[in-house]
């Protein structure tokens, strides 16, 4: 993947053009009315091209007054396995051939959403990657799951991703980086891990 940009231009624009922003961007979800809030905690679910479905954890959403949702992510305490990648802990999951391990955004962040930007939740759903036999983490081969609103929660198809992208700060802090040109649609049935919901 050759689509390195960086966003540093946006950090000069003026507050009240960051909503236009983020439309620019693609970092904005379509949310039908009167179907999925940000509210109470919701399972994160994964879906494997072998059709098998594997609980990853849990979403709490905290309302607040002015319209957005905290959130907070757990994993499933022991479904995560250790794998020391490249001189660093990862918590991982195998089968059908593949290792997917689990990236959370590694700076600061709002941890904030609502039915119309899920970005922030979206980059703490990061992950990488591999075969058994491959030695050592492959940070271009990264999975972004792009959620989307549907009647009963969100479901979002894996996309492919280079980690390598967030492996100094990115400026600014405040918009999630892995804008839609940072990310490439995957063919169907090569990742073993293939959507995620939340419901």
């Amino acid at each position: 993947m050759a689509r390195f940009h960086r966003l540093h231009h946006l950090g000069s624009w003026p507050r009240w053009r960051s909503w236009a922003a983020l439309l620019a961007l693609g970092l904005v979800a379509h949310a039908p009315a009167g179907a999925w809030e940000a509210s109470g905690t919701q399972t994160i679910t994964a879906h494997t091209r072998d059709g098998g479905r594997m609980q990853l954890g849990t979403v709490r959403f905290d309302p607040q007054p002015d319209g957005w949702s905290a959130f907070q992510i757990r994993m499933t305490p022991g479904l995560l396995k250790d794998h020391f990648l490249s001189m660093k802990e990862f918590k991982c999951l195998e089968g059908d051939g593949e290792i997917a391990c689990h990236v959370p955004y590694p700076y600061a962040h709002p941890a904030r959403v609502n039915a119309q930007n899920l970005g922030w939740l979206e980059h703490q759903l990061l992950f990488l990657y591999k075969l058994p036999s491959d030695f050592g983490a492959k940070l271009w081969n990264g999975l972004y799951f792009q959620l989307n609103v549907t009647p009963t929660g969100l479901r979002g198809q894996a996309q492919a991703i280079d980690l390598n992208h967030i492996s100094v700060p990115p400026s600014p802090l405040d918009i999630p980086p892995y804008a839609a040109q940072l990310r490439d649609d995957i063919q169907p049935n090569p990742r073993w891990i293939q959507s995620l919901s939340i419901e």
